[in-house]
């Protein structure tokens, strides 16, 4: 089957079927996982089709549903942990970080050195949980109301108390990336942490695995060019990530 054909034929499947998952997709035309991720990229150009975490929905369907943290924790595991050991190299010595509420800032919280001093903030009550013992962490848990999905404290008080902090390094996530959209996720409040986050850190670290990469979300909360660095993981291609690097982002793949 050529691409051109395979590419018609998961049109019409996704339309038929409502969602479905790359790996399904991969399984169900006998190619790589990387195959379809490229084919659902050119069906997402033409319009066709919308690709959403993990897979792909029919065009006209609105991304505003959002995964708990559960979910989220068992999708590309695999990838999610060493993305976060690559990133361990980007924490400073000393000086303060932010870390942003998900499941792979969560790992990058686990890995953190137990003999190296360091400020962590965080609206996650996850990762505050998982740093509260820590023998040489300051942490400071961020104020807000806690949403269940995210398990992350949003709202006005987040958003204030950010706005008067100012950190070495902030590790961001993020729902979607893009070139037309920048990042983007689909909650109006979580959006607007995300935004203090980027406008409060000296250098910006976006911890994002490939499945995110070309996604759109409802709330854009940063540019393409509010962002330092980006690690993920080897499946993002050279297209995938040729316009992210062109806005001056450095990319690291895990």
């Amino acid at each position: 089957m050529y691409a051109e054909e395979r590419q018609q034929a998961i049109a019409r499947s996704v339309s038929q079927a409502g969602r479905m998952s790359v790996a399904e997709l991969a399984d169900t035309y006998g190619v790589t996982t990387e195959t379809i991720r490229r084919d659902l990229s050119s069906l997402e150009r033409a319009g066709l089709v919308r690709r959403v975490h993990g897979g792909v929905v029919p065009a006209d369907a609105l991304t505003v549903l959002e995964t708990g943290v559960t979910d989220r924790d068992r999708a590309n595991a695999a990838e999610k942990d060493r993305i976060a050991t690559q990133a361990l190299e980007l924490v400073p010595e000393g000086g303060s970080i932010i870390l942003d509420a998900g499941t792979t800032t969560a790992r990058l919280a686990g890995l953190l050195p137990l003999d190296q001093e360091l400020e962590v903030l965080t609206h996650s009550v996850p990762i505050a949980g998982r740093l509260a013992g820590h023998p040489a962490i300051t942490l400071r848990l961020l104020p807000g109301r806690v949403r269940a999905t995210t398990q992350a404290a949003v709202g006005p008080e987040t958003v204030d108390a950010l706005r008067r902090l100012r950190s070495d390094v902030a590790f961001l996530g993020t729902n979607g990336i893009s070139r037309r959209h920048g990042l983007s996720t689909p909650d109006h409040d979580e959006a607007a942490v995300k935004h203090a986050i980027v406008a409060g850190a000296r250098r910006v670290v976006l911890l994002a695995d490939a499945d995110k990469l070309g996604q759109e979300h409802l709330v854009r909360f940063a540019e393409l060019g509010d962002v330092d660095v980006l690690v993920t993981d080897a499946r993002a291609t050279a297209d995938e990530l040729a316009p992210i690097e062109s806005a001056g982002v450095k990319v690291v793949v895990a």
